[in-house]
């Protein structure tokens, strides 16, 4: 929490109003997958992390009860506001229940006047009730606080379980309540509900969905780098991140310049230059990221009022000559990434956990693009904004490296940036997002041969030391893979080196005593290797008596007296 949430200005008085709905429907069945994967973050993460939050604002003139009878009538339209998960203590929900009627409240926070910056005020409100857990056997999945001045409505402030609406319902709802407020006519509600959503992932189909979405996951995570972000500095699983926002028209036109004179769809090629850039950064040859809004592609999901926050994870290939050859095998790469995006969040960490344990890695979801600006209702009106303006938002505790929230494409390009401060001092931050406004310019005109991104973009690779090498699809640091075994073995003298193949490592380490097993010392490692992507286990463990007089060269150690080796994956230890 920011010092401006702890120290939020005071409302003159405070109320609340308890608004009792009915005339919905009693029903109750499994948690759709979906739902499932969010209740495992909510029990798992801190509330403040994973709960979400929005801001809507009220349309001038707008009574407050019109604005109490609008929500209340969302209610009873969407099932997921009236969707509670029972549970015996201890146990994970899974079933949904739908309630026919109930009561939820809304604060109403009167102020005399607002402040100055009265949409980052309102912001700040919605923040802070996201730092109280929601409990999923009873609570309204909406906290919601009415912010007005001198009487009249100025925003609807709110935060929400993710158990029951993700950032594209929350924009839906959003959406439904201002057509309530102006009387206007309400889109058809041919989307699927939370319960048929469930049904659905029953059917053969949809369990031969799911197992198709482990074995394409399992793919990338055996084969892709461990982690995008692996470069010095990248340490700890959480980072307190500040956020860089970029507002540009030059943007949006260029967008739109690299659309017509391509034929790409402009979010596959806002897609294309975002991997382009993070690959360059980074220094990878694929770029792999979690693109989570992406798995409402399906007609019926599009505007569902339900969490499908399902990671749709992409993994495209940046080893082509230009742009135009990268932009060409996006939209295929983004479309299997779409395809794969519903699973068992219980079978697919499973997976994770065996597949990386045999790997010797540890997944990181370090680079995510959320692009909800199919959502956005600006697209179409006059342009207004600024032709380049960088600014700075609320810090947040994240476990990712780079998160981006893509929030309009047209007539203003408007993203959200979270990048690791450890990775990226404040002006490679802002770099970052002006360096792809610059390459979405260059690609307006012609195409851009990716070898040409320093000099285009003003974004230089990260600098890795001599002593990292590229090794099974990931950069790592022999040296540092060394110091995490003999630490994680209390301490013992350890030397790593890249194997014959150059596809893999090898650990020497020396024993006084009792020696580990390859095993022991494989299992040893894995415990300590979150929060360090430089680190990737040896393919072979090679246990010898005592350490060399050189013990920094590989050949004196091959000359000690082995005491046993193995690749350490299995109990049995094969050989």
């Amino acid at each position: 929490m920011t010092a401006y949430e702890r120290d939020l200005p005071r409302p003159a008085k405070t109320r609340t109003v308890t608004v009792a709905h009915a005339g919905g429907v009693e029903r109750r069945g499994p948690v759709t997958m979906g739902q499932a994967n969010m209740i495992r973050c909510m029990v798992r993460d801190e509330p403040e992390h994973i709960n979400i939050h929005a801001v809507w604002p009220v349309p001038a003139g707008t009574r407050t009860d019109a604005v109490i009878d609008a929500l209340r009538a969302l209610v009873v339209r969407h099932e997921a506001l009236r969707t509670t998960f029972p549970h015996a203590e201890g146990t994970v929900p899974r079933e949904q229940v739908v309630a026919a009627e109930g009561e939820f409240t809304v604060t109403v926070l009167d102020h005399d006047a607002l402040p100055p910056d009265a949409e980052r005020y309102a912001d700040a409100v919605a923040r802070r009730a996201r730092v109280e857990r929601f409990r999923l056997d009873r609570d309204f999945g909406l906290r919601i606080s009415l912010v007005t001045a001198a009487g009249a409505p100025v925003f609807v402030a709110l935060a929400a379980s993710h158990a029951v609406t993700d950032v594209s319902a929350l924009a839906v709802l959003e959406e439904d309540w201002l057509a309530l407020l102006s009387g206007g006519p309400l889109p058809s509600q041919d989307a699927f509900t939370p319960l048929e959503l469930a049904a659905e992932e029953a059917t053969p189909a949809g369990l031969r969905k799911s197992a198709a979405s482990l074995r394409y996951w399992e793919r990338i995570i055996r084969t892709g780098p461990q982690a995008m972000c692996d470069g010095p500095g990248a340490e700890g699983t959480e980072a307190d991140t500040p956020e860089v926002t970029l507002r540009s028209l030059r943007g949006a036109r260029a967008l739109a310049r690299v659309a017509e004179r391509t034929g790409g769809l402009p979010s596959t090629v806002l897609l294309t230059a975002w991997c382009a850039l993070v690959a360059h950064r980074t220094g990878q040859d694929v770029c792999v990221a979690a693109v989570p809004t992406s798995n409402r592609f399906h007609g019926r999901l599009a505007r569902s009022v339900n969490t499908v926050s399902q990671d749709a994870l992409l993994a495209l290939d940046v080893r082509v000559p230009s742009f135009d050859a990268l932009l060409a095998k996006a939209w295929g790469a983004a479309l299997d990434a779409y395809r794969h995006s519903r699973f068992d969040a219980v079978a697919l960490w499973e997976m994770i956990d065996r597949t990386t344990f045999e790997r010797g890695s540890r997944f990181a979801r370090d680079v995510v693009l959320n692009d909800v600006s199919a959502l956005s209702e600006a697209g179409g009106t006059e342009p207004d904004g600024p032709e380049l303006e960088l600014g700075r938002g609320p810090s947040q505790v994240l476990p990712t490296r780079l998160l981006a929230f893509v929030h309009e494409t047209a007539p203003l390009l408007r993203i959200g940036l979270w990048a690791d401060p450890a990775l990226f001092a404040p002006d490679e931050a802002e770099g970052f997002l002006t360096g792809l406004v610059r390459l979405l310019e260059a690609a307006a005109e012609e195409d851009v041969p990716l070898a040409s991104l320093t000099g285009v973009t003003g974004v230089r690779p990260v600098e890795r030391g001599p002593d990292w090498i590229r090794v099974d699809g990931s950069w790592v640091s022999p040296p540092a893979v060394a110091e995490a075994l003999g630490g994680a073995l209390g301490g013992v003298p350890v030397h790593v080196a890249a194997d014959g193949s150059g596809e893999g490592l090898t650990a020497f380490v020396a024993s006084g005593g009792v020696p580990p097993t390859p095993a022991e010392a494989h299992a040893a490692l894995m415990r300590v290797l979150p929060g360090r992507p430089g680190v990737l286990a040896p393919r072979r463990y090679v246990i010898v008596q005592g350490p060399p007089k050189k013990a920094d060269r590989t050949d004196a150690w091959l000359r000690r007296h082995i005491l046993t080796e193995g690749n350490g994956r299995t109990p049995a230890d094969p050989t």
